[in-house]
This record gives structure tokens, C-alpha cells and sequence, in this order.
């Protein structure tokens, strides 16, 4: 089942390189107003671990730097592309508390997890096989991220919702499955401007 998403993204880096249209965004604007999303999980008023899954070219950490200059982050980027993670680790060499790694989930636990478009390429995998993957991705996030962890989706409204490949959903279902089988509380944000959702999802005290 990740062969065909890793194979889509590695041909995105290969035809337009470490660039947002390389992890499949349009433009950089797009690109940062759906971290800005994500990132409304996280505490900055102190240091955390943060697990990036999907991470790209690690695009995250640039936006870190503008946003959130002087964070305490040890961040970890996660990806299925062995070439996206040699980008990533040509782009981010020698910064301090900085690392990737190959994969389809991350093998450490972080305060916080972050997730941004991984659920929205299914390529040829047939729908109930597919939500199948993201409740699995759900549940490691769950099990690595000790205060949370935030992912995207695809809304059904979007104009391109039905095309071919893609995943689009309402974010009913999956607030239901964090609240019922991860024991989580989940919020949901919309109306940025993007046809997405963005889920906020928090272990219960």
C-alpha cells in the first residue's frame, strides 16, 4: 500500500525538487497556512518534541524559523522517501536537535506529532482500504505523541473532492474514531481559506 504513495512523492521531488510543489502543495503560501494550522497544538512557551510524519524536504523546520524564532525544538522528521529524506538532511545539515529518518511512522515518542497531507493521495487503493491506513496512522500517532498530535484533511466539499485518486472526507467520522477509540478529545478547525480540515487531537486528562 506505500508503494504507490512513495513512488508518487519521489517523482514530485524529482520533477520540481525541494520545492512546495515537490511534496505536491501549490505554493509556499498554502504550504504555511496549513502549518500554521497544525501548529496550534503545540505550547511555545516552552520546549517540546516534535515528531514531523511526512515530513518532505523538512519545509516545517523553515516555517519554525520565521514563525517561532528561538523555539526549544527537538524535532524529528519522518518520511516514506529515502530521496526526500536525503534532501532533507542536505538542507538542515548541522542543525542542533535535528534529525530524520525513513518510515512510515516515528520510532521515538515526542510531546506533540504533526502530520500535514499524507491522507490526501491514495492513488489506485481502494477507499476502505485506505481509511483502514489512516486509522492505523492515527493509532501511532497516538501511541508516540504524549500530548497530542495534529493532521489535515481533504474536505468532501472540495471542488477536486471527487477526482480520481484522491481522499477527501467529513471530518465527522474521524473526530468520532479519536474521541471513541483513541480516548481523545479533538478539535476542529476550518474556514482558513483552504479546502481542508485540520484536526487538533488531544489525550483526555
Amino acid at each position: 500500500m506505500y508503494l504507490a504513495t512513495l513512488t508518487y512523492y519521489t517523482e514530485q521531488l524529482r520533477r520540481h525538487g525541494a520545492t512546495p510543489r515537490g511534496v505536491d502543495w501549490s505554493d509556499s503560501g498554502e504550504q504555511e497556512l496549513r502549518f500554521e494550522q497544525l501548529l496550534k497544538l503545540c505550547d511555545f512557551s516552552r520546549g517540546f518534541a516534535l515528531n514531523d510524519i511526512g515530513c518532505g524536504y523538512g519545509a516545517l523546520l523553515d516555517y519554525l524559523g520565521k514563525r517561532h524564532p528561538g523555539a526549544r525544538i527537538d524535532y524529528l522528521g519522518v518520511d516514506l522517501s529515502p530521496a526526500m529524506v536525503r534532501d532533507a538532511v542536505l538542507l538542515w545539515d548541522g542543525r542542533a536537535d535535528t534529525a530524520f529518518a525513513v518510515g512510515n511512522g516515528a520510532q521515538r515518542s515526542a510531546d506533540y506529532s504533526v502530520a500535514s497531507g499524507i491522507f490526501n493521495v491514495r492513488q489506485r487503493e481502494r477507499r476502505q482500504a485506505w481509511e483502514r491506513l489512516i486509522a492505523y496512522t492515527l493509532d501511532q500517532l497516538r501511541a508516540t505523541s504524549r500530548r497530542g498530535f495534529a493532521v489535515n484533511f481533504k474536505a468532501a466539499g472540495a471542488p477536486d473532492a471527487r477526482r480520481p485518486g484522491l481522499y477527501a472526507t467529513d471530518p465527522q467520522p474521524w473526530i468520532h474514531y479519536c474521541e471513541r477509540e483513541l480516548g481523545c478529545s479533538a478539535e476542529l478547525v476550518t474556514g482558513y481559506a483552504l479546502p481542508e480540515f485540520t484536526l487538533l487531537v488531544r489525550p483526555r486528562s
